[in-house]
């Protein structure tokens, strides 16, 4: 999923006010910032491939290092353990560790079997990616709920507005855009999720 990881971010938020946002985004998002960078040394690989799944023209063949189980946990223990040591603000270092390793779980929700458990480890994921309209109902009512969770206690701004508006943009473009022309093109896009944490702490900043 795309817009779901977000949603996670707004909703714990609420749960965790003291915590920036930029973190809170970052956190879910975690294992998809290390990925292209992953991608471009050459430590992960994937195809592009039209129709690899209904919902998306990637076959995510290779990715142990950034989306198996066990190394979502250790990303998760490590961003935890950083965020606590700088704050030692340990609701706030739980809540961002759980939001890295919900990226797996969420991911296990969405992804054919290709996620695995541990590096070179076993793969499984139970494909809600084959049933399209049933991903995009189940992300938009996740985006919508976490979103509706975050403006209970926190006001719109034009910084927000412009984030949810880029995030759509986004969500539906890679619905209905052609396959990326290659893996390079893939990796530098992807990149540009790197932009959503400095997003998400501009818009604390302004709140």
């Amino acid at each position: 999923m795309f817009i779901g990881h977000d949603a996670c971010s707004f909703a714990a938020k609420r749960a965790t006010p003291r915590v920036n946002l930029g973190l809170l985004i970052a956190a879910p998002n975690l294992l998809d910032l290390l990925w292209p960078i992953f991608l471009l040394l050459g430590l992960e690989h994937v195809r592009v491939q039209k129709g690899a799944t209904p919902f998306l023209n990637l076959d995510f063949y290779d990715y142990p290092w950034s989306h198996s189980l066990l190394m979502s946990i250790v990303w998760g223990a490590l961003f935890a353990l950083a965020y606590w040591l700088v704050t030692r603000y340990t609701r706030g270092a739980v809540m961002l560790g759980a939001l890295v390793v919900s990226h797996w779980v969420i991911d296990f929700i969405s992804h054919a079997p290709d996620l695995p458990l541990w590096p070179g480890g076993p793969k499984t994921g139970l494909g809600l990616w084959n049933h399209t309209l049933a991903t995009i109902v189940i992300e938009s009512l996740m985006f919508i709920i976490g979103l509706a969770l975050y403006l209970r206690r926190n006001r719109g701004t034009i910084a927000l507005w412009s984030l949810v508006i880029f995030l759509v943009v986004i969500y539906i473009a890679s619905l209905v855009g052609p396959p990326p022309p290659n893996v390079r093109i893939v990796a530098w896009s992807a990149l540009l999720l790197w932009l959503l944490p400095l997003w998400g702490a501009w818009i604390e900043a302004r709140a």
